[in-house]
């Protein structure tokens, strides 16, 4: 199955144009949509999941047009959206059983396997009868996934899953998220580099509402090959250094500023060569650095 969007835009009542005619396509597999808050990601995955009509353009999952079809889609995807409440005095195990209900598995004992299922693929069932206002953020996550789960669907979508959780959570999620990427079309909206990097085998950049850059990472990160460079300055010298360089990023070490920088020639001042990241895909299109292999 593929997820096809074609010229997707999106404008706000006060004026705000959140997308800005955006075509993607994605197959099976672990997509990251990475951009930093405010950039389009969460209207785009509304507009998917066909929670809002887009202004311009189409949407379709397989055969499926999402505009046209919204039930037929409702029948095929998983969605844990960025603000996932649940009920706090209800158990995992009873609002799992509820919402299988709502999703159409009326018969109790195919109910009762979905359930029970679901709670041991997402490492809950010890804590199934523990009501949801006592999980941590990490098992509310995984509660999430779990209802996005029920029914089986061709595609899931997970919106900024990772926000908030301390890195065993983050690492319990991954590994989840691993699992169920392999079958079926599973979309990582995040503004978390990391969660990109680990998971997914094609991302896009998203900024601004539009789409700058799309590919499989290990693609990417080789139009940086041989032009990032790393060094530690002085504080003092970040002013004439980002005037008179292309700074990919920088951040505190040590008592100085450890930079990254573009540059297709080589570098002095103790600067010197490194493997490129994502990270330096990602921060480098946030800056609006103009580099080759990146449009």
């Amino acid at each position: 199955m593929k997820l096809s969007i074609q010229n997707i835009s999106k404008t706000y009542d006060n004026g705000v144009e959140a997308l800005k005619d955006v075509s993607l396509e994605i197959g099976n597999g672990m997509f990251g949509l990475l951009g930093p808050n405010g950039a389009g990601k969460s209207t785009l995955m509304r507009t998917i999941a066909a929670l809002q009509d887009a202004d311009n353009g189409s949407i379709t999952v397989g055969e499926i047009d999402v505009a046209q079809d919204k039930q037929a889609l409702r029948e095929i995807i998983g969605y844990l959206p960025q603000e996932f409440g649940v009920y706090p005095k209800i158990s995992a195990h009873d609002l799992l059983d509820h919402m299988a209900i709502m999703k159409g598995i009326t018969d109790t004992k195919q109910r009762k396997e979905v359930v029970e299922s679901l709670l041991h693929q997402t490492n809950l069932w010890e804590a199934k009868d523990q009501k949801l206002g006592t999980y941590s953020g990490g098992m509310k996550q995984r509660f999430g996934i779990a209802q996005a789960l029920i029914g089986d669907p061709k595609l899931i979508i997970v919106d900024e899953p990772t926000a908030g959780l301390d890195p065993m959570e983050r690492n319990r999620f991954h590994n989840l998220l691993s699992e169920i990427g392999e079958n079926v079309i599973v979309i990582l909206s995040t503004h978390i580099v990391d969660d990109v990097s680990d998971l997914c085998n094609d991302m896009a950049i998203i900024l601004n509402g539009e789409v700058r850059m799309v590919g499989e990472p290990i693609q990417l990160i080789k139009g940086l090959d041989g032009k990032v460079w790393k060094g530690l300055v002085e504080k003092s010298e970040m002013t004439v250094l980002e005037k008179e360089n292309d700074v990919i990023s920088s951040r505190l070490y040590l008592g100085k500023v450890q930079v990254r920088l573009f540059s297709e020639s080589p570098l002095d001042n103790g600067f010197e060569q490194t493997n490129p990241e994502i990270e330096d895909l990602y921060f480098a299109t946030i800056h609006g650095l103009n580099i080759n292999g990146m449009e």
